[in-house]
């Protein structure tokens, strides 16, 4: 890929100088060291984003939950090519990862699916996906959907009504309250299901005063003006559900600076306010978006300690923009704006009947356009399912998510609507919800600190990386520039050779590494006998925060579960081996050192009882010897003595020569061979002697006692989505249930040059109103999604 160069640069020579020594500068030269250094700092900051359409949202346990991974750059929501793994979580209500996977990528998509146990307790939980290039960052910032699982097994208790666990915060514009300063304060009140709540309620001082009314005015959500006076302190009583809640304000500086955002329409107003001393000095306006400042500007106040400046509304691009104020030492202020996008992938689906009997056939025809009626190839996600009540419809779509959901944190109701809508209550609840976020994904601590970005994980560009700590068993101290093997059991296994770094970390670049699989790894025993490689996890350790409320069940849902789970029952009985097909992942059988030199298969030759008579009589290229008490094998390359070669039993590296030489030679089936000196990562090899059992296990030979041996999933392989097909009257008229309540999912629809595309599949014997949900995007990042609706009856 021709942009992979470059983000390797990026990534790996990140060179940043600071910002902590551009303010002794004076303050004419704050202003130019400010935007070199942050525009350097940004650059070395590329970032990933992931959405994930799953098939559906509402599962009985024994169930598939189907999915496809969208991977974009974060700064224009195009494809992006540089991770090749996705990290799959599903994590219950206590912050526990259930079920944990990994899947691959390429040119910014990969498609998967996860197998719901019966182990599973009924409730809530969050489908979590990530590469491990964003694990360098805020976990808040991973893709993130609720799902529910419904176990027969483990039936639900009867909820209780819910009367407390309501979130209140309050978020003043820019950050801070000042006496004597008007702000305007965003609030927002949240349920225990994660969702806002309607409400109101009052500002009173410490006398019980009333200073401001308020009212949320959407998702929990409003805003009003307010103007803490000195010497007062302020709280918030807000009735909700005929509960009355009391929350403190923030806390209100005595002097500082507050900001306010206006829009006047082809442009924003930003109103600066200061009351504090220094008001003679300049403070700096940045605007800055996808990795880049879009406007900078020294902004001196007036005698009252105010300024205004204006921003062209075609300044920043597209999505959210970061308006920061700094005086000379830090940033003071910070909020939030928004611009709506205007590249559009627009998607027309629809059905060729309104209705179907069962087992007929559904035909789909698609189209795809911009907004400029142009029509883009377009990659797409289609899924089908029956809407029965327990699903949720209408989701989150990808243009929400990866427009406004991906670049905030925590949970963002209905993020569509803020894209779909553009009436003056949308503007308002738009910016309702941009300043109730806080503080941006930026740590303006270590920029103005002059502290370079590190990155602990590197993007996974070639294959999933097999990380391990080198650790001294003597002392549990780590160690550096040891050479660790890693050897994975398969056919045909694989070797792959590392270096300790200088934090005793050493990496395993794997390539083609599916489905679960046993990992030998060790140091050489004979030289490096007191050192210990244990295999970290791959999956992210910080969990973000977030409540998952319990399960709430009415009884029709009840009802519905039951038919639900008798469906789901009767199609793992009747269709059990369908559903358990896969695709073959296509993956390089040959060893890492390509063909050999020379091979034996024992079987040609004469089958001596002992390794010593096979390797003498007729292995060539080799000298065997003693040395004190020891065996040796030599290497030659021709008459050139080259040294000890790599012996290897079914990918394991054996080092002690004698453990070879007390080896079966009758279990041996083949030996490969190269004759001439092989550079493999960091070690260099005088030739190498692979040896494979008629098992290709190495099952009975005897590892290293220091070896480390696990079992450690792989990518996982593709599954083949089961449906069925009634072409004929045969299988129509079949006796076996179809009781496919999932209809169709289908993760690579792609369309034509001319925007166009078609499906077909059957209806089962489930009648119904049936749901389409179509997510797509295109390689130059215009996202769209479509819903289309369907009946079937008996």
């Amino acid at each position: 890929m021709a942009g992979l160069k470059t983000y390797k640069i990026l990534i790996i020579a990140i060179l940043f100088t600071g910002l902590a020594s551009c303010f002794s500068d004076g303050y004419a030269q704050v202003l130019p060291n400010l935007q070199n250094d942050f525009a350097a700092y940004q650059q070395s900051n590329l970032r990933e984003k992931l959405f994930v359409h799953i098939n559906k949202n509402f599962y009985e346990s024994g169930e598939i939950l189907w999915f496809k991974v969208y991977c974009v750059d974060a700064a224009n929501n195009k494809p992006l090519g540089l991770s090749k793994v996705a990290y799959i979580e599903l994590i219950d209500g206590n912050h526990t990862p259930v079920v944990q996977t990994m899947v691959a990528l390429k040119d910014g998509s990969g498609s998967g699916s996860v197998f719901l146990p019966f182990s599973l307790n009924s409730g809530h939980f969050i489908f979590r996906a990530y590469t491990s290039w964003m694990k360098n960052f805020d976990p808040g910032y991973f893709f993130q959907s609720r799902v529910t699982v419904f176990n027969p097994r483990k039936p639900v208790a009867e909820a209780t009504p819910v009367t407390s666990g309501i979130d209140i915060q309050f978020f003043p514009e820019g950050g801070h309250l000042v006496q004597g300063l008007s702000s305007k304060v965003a609030f927002k009140m949240i349920g225990s299901d994660g969702k806002g709540v309607a409400g109101n309620g009052v500002v009173v001082t410490s006398h019980g005063d009333t200073a401001v009314k308020f009212s949320a005015l959407k998702f929990g959500m409003g805003s009003f003006m307010f103007t803490p006076k000195v010497g007062e302190s302020y709280r918030a009583l807000v009735k909700i559900n005929n509960q009355v809640l009391t929350k403190d304000l923030p806390h209100i500086d005595e002097s500082g600076y507050v900001l306010q955002v206006t829009d006047e329409g082809s442009q924003w107003k930003v109103h600066i306010q200061s009351s504090g001393d220094d008001r003679s000095k300049p403070v700096y306006l940045m605007l800055h978006n996808n990795y880049s400042i879009k406007q900078a500007e020294e902004v001196h106040l007036d005698q009252q300690g105010s300024a205004t400046v204006m921003i062209s509304k075609s300044k920043p691009d597209e999505g959210i923009s970061y308006i920061t104020l700094f005086d000379a030492q830090r940033p003071v202020c910070e909020r939030m704006i928004f611009k709506r996008p205007t590249g559009k992938l627009l998607i027309n689906a629809r059905a060729d009947q309104p209705v179907y009997e069962t087992r007929k056939k559904v035909n789909i025809a698609i189209s795809a356009s911009d907004e400029s009626n142009q029509s883009p190839a377009a990659d797409l996600s289609v899924s089908v399912f029956r809407a029965d009540g327990l699903q949720d419809t209408d989701p989150g779509h990808i243009s929400g998510y990866l427009w406004l959901r991906a670049a905030l944190k925590g949970n963002i109701e209905s993020p569509d609507y803020y894209l779909e809508n553009t009436d003056k209550q949308a503007d308002e609840a738009l910016d309702n919800l941009l300043l109730s976020q806080g503080w941006t994904q930026f740590d303006w601590s270590k920029v103005t600190a002059g502290i370079a970005p590190k990155f602990k994980f590197l993007p996974e560009y070639t294959g999933p990386i097999i990380t391990g700590r080198v650790t001294d068993i003597t002392n549990n101290k780590l160690v550096a520039g040891l050479t660790a093997y890693l050897t994975i059991n398969g056919n045909p296994q694989k070797l792959y050779v590392a270096q300790s770094d200088s934090t005793g970390r050493v990496l395993f670049n794997v390539q083609n590494f599916y489905g679960p699989h046993e990992l030998v790894a060790q140091a050489n025993g004979t030289v490096d006998s007191i050192y210990r490689i244990d295999i970290q996890t791959p999956f992210a350790e910080a969990v973000a925060g977030g409540r998952l409320a319990p399960l709430d069940l009415n009884p029709d849902a009840r009802k519905m579960l039951l038919e639900n789970s008798v469906n789901m029952q009767v199609q793992n009985i009747f269709s059990g081996d369908q559903v358990k097909q896969f695709y073959k992942p296509a993956i390089d059988s040959t060893w890492f050192f390509g063909q050999p030199g020379k091979s034996y298969k024992l079987d040609d030759y004469t089958r001596f009882t002992t390794m010593e008579e096979v390797l003498r009589e007729y292995v060539v290229s080799i000298g065997v010897a003693k040395h004190q008490g020891k065996f040796v094998i030599h290497m030659f390359d021709g008459d050139r003595l080259i040294g000890d070669p790599l012996v290897l039993i079914d990918g394991v590296p054996v080092f002690d020569a004698d453990k070879l030489f007390k080896w079966d030679p009758l279990k041996i089936k083949r030996l490969d061979m190269v004759t001439h000196d092989y550079l493999y990562g960091p070690d260099l090899f005088h030739g190498i002697m692979s040896f494979t059992t008629y098992k290709d296990d190495g099952a009975s030979f005897e590892i290293d006692p220091h070896a480390v041996v696990l079992d450690y999933d792989g990518l996982q392989q593709e599954r083949k989505f089961y449906s069925p097909v009634y072409d004929s009257d045969a299988p129509r008229n079949s006796t076996i249930p179809d009781f496919r309540t999932a209809l169709y999912w289908n993760p690579n629809v792609n369309t034509d040059a001319n925007g166009k595309s078609s499906l077909s599949f059957y209806t089962s014997d489930k009648a119904g109103r049936y749901v389409g949900i179509i997510e797509g995007i295109t390689a130059d990042g215009k996202s769209g999604s479509k819903v289309f609706t369907f009946e079937v009856k008996k």
